[in-house]
């Protein structure tokens, strides 16, 4: 880590989840998953070649146990995998090669908490630099927040990672290898999430934490709570401006 490049009085760095915390996880599940299930045949059909989704193929093969599974099998992996709504590292590749094209031909139009883009552009505005950590794929959020209602959003961005560039969302060292990689003293950075686990991983590895919590909408993690976490259901109540994060009164 390049500890010493960011003074104290520097504006904190503000790490963001997607599902459930910026945007509706319902909207990914019922909208965006049947939307790449009916496109993984076709995509390995048409695009066997491209050495991502080679790479992707390989993986999934290892993952199973058979290292000369065909097309079909590779799809019926897939299929059980978002069956069961598993993180699994080649699937979100591949869903995010195919969101991709969605969002490209305009099939496909992302969405977010009217809270998300406001805060977003303020933090952005007022100097914060503003990451993205999820489980999807880098090639998925950058078509995501590429094709938001109101427009791309990943000139507020400085970055994007996921479970292959930074590892588990659960485990401390992931936040350890996300601050050495943008060169930020752990203390400098923010994590908003629903799920209380990532929120302790990214804790223990020394950053401030705020669980999101979205009470009208029907949220996986909503019931398991944020633990001992600062919680808030809306953006528009974190204050940044200090040199740790507040929660303004609802």
């Amino acid at each position: 880590m390049s500890s010493g490049t960011n003074p104290i009085d520097a504006p904190l760095t503000v790490v963001v989840d997607i599902e459930g915390t910026t945007s509706a996880t319902g909207f990914i599940t019922e909208q965006l998953y049947p939307y790449s299930r009916a496109h993984f045949g076709r995509w390995l059909d048409e695009h066997g070649d491209d050495p991502d989704v080679v790479r992707a193929v390989e993986a999934v093969r290892e993952l199973i146990g058979e290292p000369d599974a065909d097309d079909r099998r590779i799809v019926e992996a897939l299929n059980g995998w978002l069956d069961r709504d598993e993180k699994v590292t080649p699937l979100k590749a591949l869903q995010g090669m195919i969101w991709a094209e969605g969002f490209a031909s305009g099939e496909l139009t992302s969405h977010f908490y009217p809270d998300a883009i406001p805060a977003l552009r303020a933090w952005h505005a007022a100097g914060h630099r503003l990451y993205i950590f999820s489980s999807g794929s880098v090639a998925a959020q950058r078509a995501w927040f590429g094709s938001s209602p109101e427009g791309s959003l990943l000139p507020l961005f400085s970055g994007h990672f996921d479970t292959e560039n930074a590892g588990p969302k659960r485990v401390a060292d992931s936040y350890r290898a996300i601050a050495a990689r943008i060169g930020e003293l752990p203390e400098r950075l923010v994590f908003l999430s629903d799920v209380v686990d990532e929120l302790d991983a990214a804790r223990e590895a020394g950053w401030w934490t705020i669980g999101v919590r979205r009470p009208d909408a029907d949220e996986p993690y909503y019931d398991r709570g944020v633990g001992d976490h600062p919680e808030t259901a809306t953006f528009a109540r974190l204050d940044l401006d200090g040199d740790r994060p507040i929660l303004r009164e609802p």
